[in-house]
């Protein structure tokens, strides 16, 4: 993998891959383990990046909801790989729910046509 690459040079996904990268770093460097997110990391990350998906990321059931759900290796703490399915169970569901809104508005359409 060319780690030269810039964001001039980067597609789309690439940059997209390099800012996860950067987002997990920013949050898993604050304590203890520098390489995965403790609970008081996962949780300012949940607030600070994802807040407007998740909205109740202050909860800390929420937060124990997710960490127990990312927490593949019960190690009380969320690596990088668990991060990412996080990121990917989000953007499904996201994806799903623009999918259902397009063919709702799709249906709305042909009934006034």
């Amino acid at each position: 993998m060319n780690s030269t690459l810039n964001s001039e040079n980067a597609s789309t996904l690439e940059n997209a891959m390099q800012l996860m990268i950067q987002t997990f770093h920013k949050y898993s460097g604050n304590e203890g383990d520098k390489y995965t997110l403790s609970r008081a990391e996962l949780k300012e990350m949940l607030t600070q990046e994802l807040g407007n998906y998740l909205g109740n990321a202050q909860d800390k059931d929420a937060v124990d909801k997710v960490m127990g759900d990312l927490d593949a290796n019960n190690d009380g703490e969320v690596d990088f790989t668990e991060f990412i399915i996080l990121v990917g169970a989000l953007t499904v569901a996201c994806n799903d729910f623009f999918l259902e809104y397009h063919q709702d508005e799709n249906k709305k359409s042909a009934k006034t046509d």
